[in-house]
């Protein structure tokens, strides 16, 4: 009897999977790409001089460093006191909403009462209303209250709780035991004892992805301090950038650079908390019960 041939090179598992892996790369490798070119574009012009910016075609890499845009971008306008005016809001802002959240969330999944998910899904439903509709009635209050320039009316509505991080800290205490709530009832501790002492450090992973959260839009937020601020001394960076864009002309070596510094924070932030953000995003990670 004849023995089967050997399957050519091509046709066997291993040359496949070879082949399916280089595809996932090729793909991956060309999304990378296409995400990072605009963060790498705006380094580039940050580091250019106006004159080449203005040159068609565009280059990609600078002929000539100017590292001192950023020097120079940073002493335009009083950039230090707008970067301690952010910090105070976005910091004020993640500890409202990590201390608010996790004590709704910690009502919602592990205290029973009458109408308990009646009340979870009213507080779910907040979620489908767009900001801009309640942007002018929350004006009207907060001029009514004399809030208007000052940071109340950004700092406040943190410790007011969100529906979204209320979900996702009462979704990832849900896996927490409830034999540990029991045993410190047992105890003699109360509620609040608890929560400080039991579900917060068991969701810490969730925390810090609300903290996170919170301060990445806090930090980048534009409309707010539009808004409510008047004072030029108490404006945010965001509003800041806005001083190199000009009727006539933008200084677009300027707005790249402070850009850049803006963004700095966030990614670090990010950087040296992503393994806690991915499992504080996934709530399949917490204690099982």
């Amino acid at each position: 009897m004849r023995s089967a041939a050997a399957p050519k090179f091509y046709e066997t598992k291993k040359f496949k999977d070879k082949v399916k892996q280089a595809i996932v790369f090729i793909v991956l490798l060309a999304g990378s790409v296409l995400v990072i070119s605009p963060l790498w574009w705006m380094i580039s012009t940050s580091l250019k001089s106006p004159a080449e910016i203005a040159q068609y075609p565009p280059t990609f890499m600078p002929k000539e460093f100017h590292f001192s845009n950023y020097v120079d971008a940073w002493k335009t306008a009083p950039f230090t006191r707008w970067a301690m005016n952010t910090f105070f809001i976005a910091f004020c802002g993640m500890a409202g909403s990590v201390i608010v959240n996790s004590l709704v969330a910690y009502a919602f999944a592990k205290i029973r009462f009458k109408g308990r998910n009646a009340l979870f899904i009213v507080v779910l439903s907040t979620m489908l209303i767009p900001g801009f509709v309640t942007m002018v009635p929350q004006y009207i209050l907060f001029s009514k209250l004399g809030w208007v320039n000052t940071y109340l009316p950004l700092i406040v509505p943190a410790f007011l709780g969100s529906a979204f991080f209320i979900f996702l800290l009462r979704q990832f205490m849900m896996t927490i035991p409830n034999e540990l709530i029991e045993a410190a009832v047992l105890d003699g501790a109360n509620h609040i004892q608890i929560w400080w002492h039991i579900m917060l450090p068991l969701t810490k992973p969730a925390l810090i992805t609300v903290a996170i959260f919170s301060f990445n839009g806090a930090w980048n937020d534009l409309l707010g301090p539009l808004l409510y601020l008047n004072d030029e001394s108490l404006y945010t960076l965001q509003i800041g950038l806005q001083t190199f864009k000009g009727t006539v002309q933008t200084q677009w070596h300027y707005l790249m650079a402070m850009s850049v510094m803006v963004l700095l924070p966030v990614v670090l932030l990010f950087f040296f908390f992503q393994k806690h953000f991915i499992e504080g995003s996934n709530i399949a990670t917490g204690t099982k019960g």
